[in-house]
């Protein structure tokens, strides 16, 4: 297939005519084809499309069709329809009345083109950089970051299930790499009878018993066919096989191999207590075939936009018709696996938006609490980060009795500290904890024993107080936002990050993000990309109309209200 750069076709007279007979005030479709054309090209995806073969249908095109298609919610089936008998479908697509469309087949296949080419995010951005272009998005406003689960379109797996179609998914790899040293290395038949069908929990024996010993029959065949790749014997590549390598990391993570009093070579499945098993980051949860695939995913929409309508008050009129001129649009969308918190994947998209030449003035985040790191980074680059910070969590913080960390004076040039009853700190230990740079501050027991009030400081076994603090710069950073947290000031400023709870709702209600459309977290990301695309496309056809986003909703009580509240 090949691609000759086209663009959106001109449209045709005959649909002009109609599509604005049939829609007087337009229709979302026909605004967007009108108003951002020149957005679906066809050179930004050269590189996915070779220079020989037949012409191809236009990459532009379908990804205008992919953006209307999240922007209604439509499967692959009910777009195709949409483009043959929608009238402005037709004219945005620029196609004539009788053009009888394409098949549905073709979308999942322009997908898997732009996954394969990295280009998930191609659209996004391009959209992203006309609004910029056209002044519609520009540095200086608010940015609010929020995160929402999203259910991944896979089934997990039992363990046992797992232990079974890993060893079956290596076997059919190994089957058609290597036949002929596969037959020479294992029992064909043997295996064949066990691992042709597919390993399915319907299949699976009732009893624990039968489950038992068939997970060890699972970890033993696993375990001679690991042998058998990497032998002395066996060619090299064969462990480069995607299959074989996640078997033996379900080997790894399921079994234990032990040699009993007898001398015998036992294979039995790990127990948490007492064998331990692989944090949940780590651990494979789901088919082998597709093993980063997890049961979630996370995407963190952001966006960057002028004050909301309950802060316009406290404007001038000069602000507020500012703020008016632009609409509210998610300027990054972020998926990451279930397992990663939502506060290192601040960091990046801050570092995006100021690649684009649009950092935030102020950063509203609701996305887990920011460590120290994240805080004092996001001030080195003039960022403000409207977000509370986890507060002092020690004993005497949290009994609001004795002394925390804020009553002690610590003089970090000779590092010291001193305690409230005004003896001095008698170590300053440099440590690593948690892949982090600390410092453990002592004070002398016999200090801490004489003094009138230690049951108020301390009770620790050892009887004298110790510290754990932040480097300098770090603990500095982390106390003053600590303070700053506590006034009404910052509580009234934090409460405009709520708007970003909209954006979900909306993504949820026009999009359903929350579920995964496809299989594969780089088909995901695409589409979260598409997502939010397609609801920059409906705000932007808002401020178009004037149509506002954010109406405010009024009872049929307070309408039959002869005076109702302002």
């Amino acid at each position: 297939m090949s691609l000759r750069p086209m663009g959106l076709s001109p449209v045709p007279e005959q649909t002009v005519r109609v599509a604005r007979a049939a829609f007087p005030q337009e229709s979302l479709a026909i605004r967007v084809r009108d108003r951002l054309g020149e957005v679906f090209t066809d050179e930004p995806f050269a590189e996915a499309f070779g220079v020989r073969g037949a012409p191809g249908l236009s990459p532009g095109m379908l990804s205008l069709v992919t953006v209307l298609q999240f922007a209604e919610n439509l499967t692959d089936r009910q777009a195709a329809a949409m483009a043959i008998r929608a009238i402005d479908w037709k004219y945005a697509l620029g196609l004539e009345l009788t053009d009888t469309g394409f098949d549905h087949s073709v979308l999942p296949r322009f997908r898997a083109r732009l996954v394969g080419n990295g280009m998930e995010r191609v659209v996004f951005d391009r959209l992203l950089e006309h609004c910029v272009d056209a002044g519609l998005v520009a540095a200086g406003g608010k940015q609010r970051t929020d995160s929402t689960h999203v259910v991944s379109a896979v089934r997990d797996l039992n363990r046992l299930e797992l232990a079974g179609e890993s060893v079956r998914a290596a076997l059919e790899a190994l089957s058609a790499a290597a036949p002929d040293w596969l037959a020479r290395a294992v029992d064909v038949p043997e295996f064949a009878h066990r691992y042709g069908p597919r390993v399915d929990s319907w299949k699976l024996p009732g009893s624990k018993v039968k489950r038992d010993q068939l997970s060890q029959v699972y970890g033993q065949d696993a375990l001679r066919l690991c042998r058998a790749v990497w032998s002395p014997d066996a060619p090299a590549w064969l462990r480069e096989i995607g299959a074989v390598d996640i078997m033996r990391q379900v080997l790894v993570q399921t079994y234990t191999v032990r040699t009993s009093s007898r001398g015998k070579e036992v294979v039995s499945k790990r127990e948490a207590d007492e064998d331990g098993v692989p944090p949940g980051h780590l651990r494979l949860a789901l088919r082998p075939r597709r093993p980063l695939v997890r049961q979630g995913r996370r995407p963190v929409l952001a966006r960057l936009q002028g004050p909301p309508h309950r802060e316009l008050r406290q404007h001038s009129p000069e602000a507020e018709a500012q703020s008016r001129g632009r609409p509210n649009l998610i300027t990054d969308v972020t998926t990451t696996l279930s397992t990663v918190p939502d506060v290192k994947a601040t960091a990046p998209i801050q570092q995006q938006l100021a690649d684009r030449g649009l950092p935030p003035a102020e950063h509203y985040l609701n996305s887990g609490y920011p460590s120290a790191e994240l805080i004092e980074t996001a001030r080195s680059r003039g960022t403000v980060m409207v977000t509370p910070v986890l507060l002092d969590r020690s004993a005497q913080a949290k009994s609001h009795i004795g002394y925390d960390k804020s009553a002690f004076r610590i003089d970090w040039k000779a590092r010291q500290v001193r305690c409230p009853q005004g003896n001095t700190s008698t170590g300053w230990h440099p440590v690593r904890q948690r892949e982090r740079d600390a410092i453990v501050v002592e004070f002398a027991k016999t200090d801490c024993q004489a003094c009138p009030v230690r049951p108020e400081c301390t009770s620790a076994r050892r009887g004298n107080r110790m510290l754990t603090l932040y480097p300098e710069h770090l603990h500095t950073a982390l106390a003053a936002a600590r303070t700053e947290q506590k006034t009404k000031t910052w509580k009234d400023k934090y409460a405009l990050r709520a708007g970003v709870e909209g954006t979900i709702n909306q993504a949820l209600d026009i999009t359903g993000i929350r579920r995964a459309r496809y299989r594969g977290l780089p088909k995901v990301r695409l589409q979260h990309a598409f997502s939010a695309t397609a609801i920059n496309v409906v705000r932007l056809d808002a401020h178009w109309t004037e149509h506002p986003l954010d109406r405010s909703r009024t009872s049929n009580l307070t309408r039959l209200s002869p005076d109702p509240p302002a």
